[in-house]
C-alpha cells in the first residue's frame, strides 16, 4: 500500500524541474507534501472517497459522491489508512502516523450498532441521523427503528475497517479508549455473527439464533433453478469477494495482537466450515454463497447457484493460511481433491 504514497511522490517530483536524480530526501518530502495535500484538501474529517477530479468539483465512491460523504470500502478510507501506517513504518514520521489516527477516527465515528460499517459513512449532521451508531447505543439509544444499521463484509468493508483500527491501537499502546472501544464492540460483533457451522454472511442486521441453523455437510440440491428466485441472500454462507477469508485475516491478526484465545476458536470454527462446504464429487470444490442447507444458492441476477473457480481458489488460499498459522494439517486435506477437479 505504500506504494500509493510512492507514486504520489513520483507525480509531484515529476511536476518538478529536471535536475539530479533524486535523492532519499527528496522523495521524503514529496511524500509529505502529497500528504498535506490528502489530509487538508482530500480528507472529509479523516477519511477519503475512491476518486477525485483534479479541481475537487466531482467526488465518487462508486457513484458520485457529496462533499460529507467518506467511502469504507477498498480502496477507501481503511485502506489509505494503512498506508499512512506504512509510511510510518517506514519513516518514523508522525505526519503519517497522525493521518492514520484521523482516519480511525473517521470510522469510529460511522461505527454502527451492529459493530460493523455501512460502505458509506455520511458526516453531514442531518444526513447522518439515517443511520443508528454504536455511539447512539452507548447513549441508552438502543432501537434503531427506522435507521439503517446493517454491517457488511461484502468487498472487506467491515474487515478493512476492523483491521485499520486494530493497527493504529497497537501503534498507540491501545491507550486510545475511543479506538480501542470500537475494535472490541467490531470484533465481539464478528464473534456473534458467526453461524454455528463457522461461517459468517454477506451483511448483518441483527445477529442469529444459534439453535436455528443446523451444521451439515455442502450438498447438492435435488433440483436447481435456472431462473433468478429473487432470494435475499444477504444472510447466506458466503465466500463471494472473499467475505468470509477477509474475515479470518482479520480474527488471525486479531489473535495475535489481542491474546485473545477467542478469536483463535472462531478461526478454526471457520476453518471447519471451509472443509463443511467443499462439494461431495464430482466436483469437490466450492461455490459463491450457500443458503442454510448448505446447498449452493442463488445470489443476484449474475450468480447462479454453482461451484466457481474464483471463490474455490480463494478457499483454497484462506485453509493454507489457516495451515501456516496452525500446523493443523486438516486444512490441507481438502486442497488436493479440489485441484484436481479443477485442473480437469
Amino acid at each position: 500500500m505504500l506504494r500509493i504514497l510512492y507514486l504520489l511522490s513520483l507525480a509531484v517530483l515529476a511536476s518538478q524541474p529536471v535536475s539530479a536524480e533524486p535523492t532519499r530526501q527528496d522523495v521524503l518530502d514529496a511524500m509529505a507534501k502529497a500528504t498535506r495535500f490528502f489530509q487538508t484538501e482530500i480528507a472529509r474529517s479523516g477519511g477519503y472517497l475512491w476518486r477525485y477530479k483534479e479541481d475537487l468539483s466531482i467526488r465518487e465512491e462508486e457513484r458520485p459522491a457529496t462533499e460529507s460523504m467518506v467511502w469504507v470500502q477498498p480502496p477507501g478510507t481503511p485502506a489509505v489508512g494503512i498506508v499512512y501506517l506504512d509510511a510510518f513504518a517506514a519513516t518514523g514520521d508522525s505526519l503519517y502516523l497522525n493521518g492514520a489516527i484521523a482516519v480511525a477516527r473517521a470510522l469510529v465515528w460511522g461505527q454502527l450498532s451492529t459493530g460493523g460499517w455501512d460502505y458509506r459513512i455520511d458526516f453531514d449532521p442531518e444526513k447522518g441521523k439515517r443511520w443508528h451508531y454504536r455511539r447512539d447505543v452507548e447513549a441508552g439509544d438502543n432501537d434503531p427503528d427506522d435507521r439503517r444499521h446493517r454491517s457488511v463484509f461484502d468487498d472487506d468493508n467491515s474487515q478493512s475497517a476492523t483491521r485499520l483500527l486494530m493497527r493504529v491501537d497497537a501503534a498507540l499502546g491501545f491507550e486510545d479508549t475511543d479506538i480501542h472501544n470500537a475494535v472490541t464492540f467490531g470484533l465481539d460483533a464478528f464473534l456473534k455473527v458467526q453461524y454455528p457451522n463457522g461461517a459468517w454472511p454477506q451483511r448483518w442486521d441483527e445477529f442469529p439464533d444459534q439453535d436455528k441453523y443446523p451444521v451439515t455437510k455442502a450438498r447438492y440440491p435435488e433440483t436447481w433453478s435456472w431462473e433468478w428466485p429473487d432470494v435475499n441472500y444477504r444472510d447466506f454462507y458466503t465466500f463471494n469477494d472473499n467475505a468470509i477469508a477477509d474475515v479470518i485475516d482479520v480474527m488471525l491478526e486479531a489473535h495475535r495482537i489481542y491474546k485473545d484465545e477467542r478469536y483463535l476458536k472462531a478461526v478454526l470454527k471457520a476453518g471447519d466450515f471451509l472443509i463443511l462446504a467443499q462439494m461431495p464429487e464430482p466436483q469437490p470444490t466450492w461455490a459463491q454463497q450457500y443458503n442454510h442447507q448448505m446447498e449452493p444458492a442463488w445470489a443476484r441476477r449474475f450468480e447462479p447457484a454453482s461451484v466457481t473457480g474464483g471463490e474455490s481458489f480463494g478457499v483454497m488460499r484462506a485453509l493454507l493460511d489457516l495451515y501456516v498459522q496452525t500446523g493443523e494439517k486438516r486444512f490441507l486435506e481438502p486442497i488436493i481433491p479440489a485441484l484436481a477437479s479443477i485442473r480437469h
